[in-house]
């Protein structure tokens, strides 16, 4: 192992270096697109792999170092060793040091004892590539002493400590470290795994770290939906709309949330509350399914999209529903996707926001307004961020 690389060219004097510290959980994410709604612990992995699960963090990584590349002769990394930053810094040609050694797998303390390194190392920023529970294990060492930021690479991601992409993250990265970005106090949150494949979300705040923050950049922590009388009697108005409308012989590929569960309640029909699931003629067909599940069944079908943003986050893709991945978003095609949200919720968002993972089908969607279902007969035009 080489334990330090030399940059290729020495930086202008005038800029000043900028050390940042890089983590990358090579596991996070991988439950995503197979439906497994995270990857903690070693049964789930190994499932999600039986499944087919590709990692995502390293790719996920090089989009955020290669954002980074208008300062590589004034950045130096130290980076986690092998998987954990090492491969993505080498490949992405920046200067880096080793802390740690290489593994074949690792695990959530590895995590922590390389944050710990970095952090004595004394890097300007502390930068990780994961979900929540690599959130939580950096916050284990950094706490309130070290500014921190997320890549989002997980499949659960409440915590306000990510930015929007990986696009955005290195965005983040540079006006933090030459353009006196402020920090702010980013609550780190996590829910219980086995609860959350159960239909149940049961989140807990483990702390503060403090983050690079622009609104743009940086997501707001989940905000759960208020259910209040008016609440409910907006959801069911909405859901009476979307099932007046449905069409015969249409495959309709509903996400997770409280909205769209309103849509199987009146239909009689019991939809998971945070997985995806299929309805036909007004029926469920498949509950709680994969993109390749997906794939199967709309091949040769007309089909329809329809999913609501995360509360305070304005997610409608990449968020805890990545099983409706690019691929299946291609195939139904945009003029095909049906956004809903109670008026509750619109409030507490500017825009929609996409991290589907392909840069090309983000920008796509960016391009796109939709017309977002808010009420009975109600839609408001909303642009993706």
């Amino acid at each position: 192992m080489n334990p330090e690389k030399k940059p290729t060219s020495s930086p202008a004097s005038e800029i000043p270096v900028k050390t940042v510290g890089l983590i990358v959980n090579p596991i996070a994410g991988m439950g995503g697109a197979v439906g497994l709604k995270g990857t903690d612990g070693k049964t789930i992995l190994n499932q999600a792999r039986s499944l087919g699960a590709k990692p995502i963090a390293p790719a996920r990584a090089e989009a955020f170092l290669s954002g980074l590349s208008p300062a590589k002769n004034h950045l130096k990394l130290v980076v986690g060793a092998g998987a954990m930053g090492e491969d993505q810094a080498e490949r992405c040609g920046f200067a880096y040091k080793v802390v740690g050694e290489r593994k074949k797998e690792t695990s959530a303390k590895d995590t922590q004892a390389t944050a710990k390194k970095i952090k004595e190392s004394g890097v300007d920023l502390l930068v990780f590539c994961g979900g929540d529970g690599t959130a939580r294990d950096v916050f284990t060492a950094a706490d309130m002493e070290l500014p921190v930021l997320g890549v989002p690479t997980g499949v659960k991601m409440h915590s306000a400590v990510f930015a929007v992409t990986p696009a955005a993250a290195a965005r983040a990265t540079l006006r933090f470290l030459w353009a006196a970005l402020p920090l702010r106090e980013a609550e780190v949150m996590d829910i219980d795994e086995v609860a959350f494949r159960e239909g149940h979300v049961s989140a807990k705040l483990y702390g503060y770290v403090l983050t690079p923050y622009e609104p743009h950049l940086i997501q707001a922590n989940k905000v759960a939906s208020p259910m209040t009388e008016d609440e409910v009697r907006n959801q069911a108005a909405i859901a009476i709309y979307i099932i007046e409308n449905m069409k015969p012989e249409v495959l309709y590929i509903v996400g997770p949330g409280t909205s769209t569960r309103t849509v199987g309640d009146l239909l009689d029909e019991k939809k998971t509350l945070l997985g995806v699931d299929l309805f036909y003629n007004k029926k469920i067909v498949a509950r709680d399914v994969n993109e390749k599940q997906i794939l199967e069944y709309i091949q040769g079908k007309t089909a329809r999209i329809i999913v609501t943003p995360i509360g305070g986050q304005g997610f409608i893709f990449g968020r805890g529903n990545q099983q409706i991945s690019a691929k299946v978003i291609r195939q139904v095609g945009l003029d095909n996707i049906r956004v809903i949200a109670t008026e509750s919720k619109l409030r507490s968002l500017r825009n929609l926001k996409v991290d589907t993972g392909d840069p090309n089908m983000d920008n796509t969607l960016r391009a796109h307004t939709f017309r977002v279902l808010s009420d009975y007969k109600t839609e408001r035009p909303i642009q993706v961020e």
